[in-house]
C-alpha cells in the first residue's frame, strides 16, 4: 500500500513538473526572441507575444485538405504528448524512454508532411529525418557520457554524477557536444531559420505549412516544450554549478538563472552565425560527434 501510495505521489509530481514546464516553454521562446532583437538592434516582440500567438491559433479551427488521412489529423497531438512525456520524465524518468519519447514525435510529424502531399512539407520532412540522422547517434553518445559516470540511465542518478564532477574534461567535451546538438535539435541558426518562411531553407516551418488554427497553435507549443526539455537537459547535466546545502528555492532560483542564461546564449550564437548550407550539417555534426566520443574516451 505504501509503495503504491509512493508512485502515485511520483506521478503526480512529474504531470506536475510537466504542466509548469509547458506553461513556462513559451515565455523562454519569448527571451529567446526579445535578445535577438535586442542584440540586432530592432524593438522586437513583447517578452509574452509566444503567448499571444498560442492563443490566438488554439482559438480559430483547422483547415484540413481532404487528401489527408489519419495521420495527419493525429500527428500534432501525438507529438505534443511526445513533448509533455518527456518533460514528465526530467524529474525520475529513464534516459531512454525520454528519447524514444521525442523521436516518436518527430517521427509523425515528419509523416504529416508527406501525408500531406505538399511538395514543400515533403522537403521539410525528408531535411527534418536527414538531420535526425545525424543528430540522434550523437546525442546518444553525448548523454551516455554522463550516464557512464553515474552508471545509470536514471536521470536524477545523472544529475547527481554530473554535479558531484563539474568542469572536468569529459565533461567540457559532452557540454560543448551537447550545445551543438542543442542547437540542431531546436531548429536555430546555423543549422536552421526558425523565423524563416523561404521555402528553399526552411525545414521545421516546411512540415507544418498545411497545418492551421487549434493543431498549428499545438504544434508550436510542442516545440517551445521541446526546446525547454534540451535547456534544462544541457543546465542540470553540463551546469551543475551551484553551492552544496542552497534551500530549495534557491536551488529553483540557480536553475531560472541557468535556463536563462542558456536562452540568450542561443540568441547569441543565433545572432552572429550564418544559416550553413544543408550539405555542411554534417561536418557540423561530425564535430559533435567527435568531441562526445572524446568525452566517453576520457572517462
Amino acid at each position: 500500500m505504501v509503495s503504491n501510495m509512493e508512485q502515485m505521489t511520483t506521478i503526480l509530481i512529474s504531470l506536475g513538473y510537466a504542466f509548469a514546464l509547458v506553461l513556462a516553454a513559451p515565455l523562454v521562446s519569448g527571451i529567446i526572441k526579445v535578445s535577438k532583437a535586442r542584440l540586432q538592434n530592432r524593438r522586437g516582440p513583447s517578452l509574452f507575444q509566444v503567448y499571444y500567438d498560442l492563443f490566438k491559433l488554439l482559438q480559430k479551427d483547422s483547415v484540413v485538405s481532404p487528401t489527408t488521412s489519419w495521420i495527419f489529423t493525429c500527428a500534432p497531438y501525438i507529438y505534443f504528448a511526445g513533448a509533455f512525456g518527456a518533460a514528465a520524465l526530467l524529474t525520475s524518468g529513464d534516459l531512454f524512454a525520454l528519447l524514444y519519447l521525442l523521436v516518436a514525435g518527430r517521427f509523425f510529424l515528419a509523416l504529416a508532411s508527406l501525408d500531406a502531399g505538399s511538395s514543400f512539407g515533403g522537403m521539410g520532412g525528408s531535411r527534418e529525418l536527414y538531420i535526425s540522422v545525424l543528430v540522434e547517434p550523437v546525442l546518444l553518445v553525448t548523454l551516455l557520457t554522463v550516464a557512464a559516470r553515474a552508471g545509470s540511465t536514471k536521470l536524477a542518478a545523472m544529475s547527481a554524477a554530473a554535479a558531484s564532477t563539474p568542469f572536468s574534461l569529459p565533461y567540457i567535451f559532452a557540454a560543448v557536444a551537447f550545445l551543438i546538438i542543442l542547437v540542431a535539435e531546436t531548429g536555430r541558426i546555423p543549422v536552421d531559420n526558425p523565423d524563416t518562411h523561404l521555402e528553399l531553407t526552411m525545414i521545421h516551418e516546411a512540415m507544418v505549412l498545411e497545418y492551421s488554427g487549434r493543431r498549428l497553435g499545438l504544434i508550436f507549443l510542442a516545440a517551445a516544450s521541446k526546446q525547454l526539455v534540451f535547456i534544462l537537459l544541457f543546465t542540470v547535466l553540463f551546469l551543475p554549478w551551484q553551492s552544496g546545502g542552497l534551500s530549495p528555492v534557491m536551488v529553483f532560483f540557480w536553475l531560472v538563472v541557468k535556463v536563462v542564461l542558456t536562452a540568450v546564449a542561443l540568441a547569441v550564437l543565433e545572432t552572429s552565425t550564418n544559416k550553413m548550407r544543408l550539405f555542411k550539417v554534417p561536418g557540423f555534426m561530425g564535430l559533435a560527434g567527435m568531441l562526445a566520443l572524446l568525452a566517453l574516451v576520457a572517462q
